[in-house]
C-alpha cells in the first residue's frame, strides 16, 4: 500500500452483509520464480552493483506470492464499495474477502443432500459447489497476516489474526473434511527410537 487514507464506513456491524464492487479478473493466483539462462544476464547480475540490489527474480516462491496476494487484498480495497483503508479494514472485511474468493475455488465440496457426502473418491461427478480448499484459505491467510506487519501494521491491530477469522477457517475446516471425507488432523512425526546406554566397561579389579 503506498498510502493510507482515512474513508468514512457507513456500516461497522461485522455482521451485516456487505456487497463490495468487485473487478471481474480479481482472484488469487501462484506465481512461479523462473531462473534466467541467458549466460550474458547471468554475468551482468554478479557485478558489485546489481548484487547491491535485491531484483524482484531473486525473491523465494513465498516472498513473491506473498507480495502478490498482497496486491490483490489491495486491490480489493481500493474497489471496495464504499472504499477502504487499510488503518478501517477489520475481522469482517476478511472474512468478506474470504468468501469472495471462493467463487474462483476449484475443490469440490458435497452438500449434505449429495449421495457422495463424505465420500473421498466420488465416483462419479456431481452438481455440489466448487470452493476454496481450506488449505489455500489457511496458507493465504497466514501470508497476508505476516505482510500486514511488513508494512507497518501492528500484531495487536492484524485483521487477519482477528478471531473471527480464525473461528471462520477452523469452521471451513470441519466443514470441507465432513463433506469429503478427509482429515485434516496433521499427522505425528514420529520419534526416532533412542539408542539403549552402553553398560559400563566391566573392570577386573584384581589385575
Amino acid at each position: 500500500m503506498d498510502s493510507l487514507q482515512d474513508f468514512e464506513i457507513s456500516n461497522t456491524n461485522p455482521s451485516t452483509t456487505l456487497t463490495p464492487n468487485f473487478p471481474a479478473n480479481l482472484s488469487i493466483t501462484t506465481v512461479t520464480a523462473t531462473t534466467n539462462t541467458n549466460p550474458s544476464a547471468t554475468a551482468s547480475s554478479s557485478s558489485p552493483s546489481s548484487s547491491s540490489s535485491t531484483s524482484p527474480s531473486t525473491l523465494s516462491r513465498y516472498e513473491n506470492q506473498k507480495r502478490r496476494d498482497w496486491n490483490t487484498f489491495g486491490q480489493y480495497l481500493r474497489n471496495h464499495r464504499p472504499p477502504l483503508s487499510l488503518s478501517r479494514c477489520s475481522g469482517a472485511h476478511v472474512l468478506e474477502f474470504l468468501r469472495y474468493l471462493d467463487q474462483f475455488g476449484k475443490t469440490k465440496v458435497h452438500t449434505p443432500l449429495c449421495p457422495f457426502f463424505g465420500h473421498p473418491n466420488p465416483p462419479a461427478p456431481c452438481p455440489c459447489p466448487l470452493r476454496q480448499a481450506w488449505g489455500s484459505l489457511d496458507a493465504l491467510i497466514g501470508r497476508l497476516r505476516a505482510a500486514f506487519e511488513e508494512h507497518g501494521g501492528k500484531p495487536e491491530a492484524n485483521p487477519f489474526g482477528a478471531r473471527p477469522v480464525r473461528l471462520y477457517l477452523r469452521e471451513v475446516r470441519d466443514s470441507q473434511a465432513k463433506a469429503r471425507g478427509i482429515s485434516y488432523e496433521k499427522k505425528k512425526r514420529k520419534r526416532p527410537p533412542q539408542a539403549s546406554p552402553l553398560p559400563p566397561p566391566n573392570v577386573n579389579q584384581n589385575q
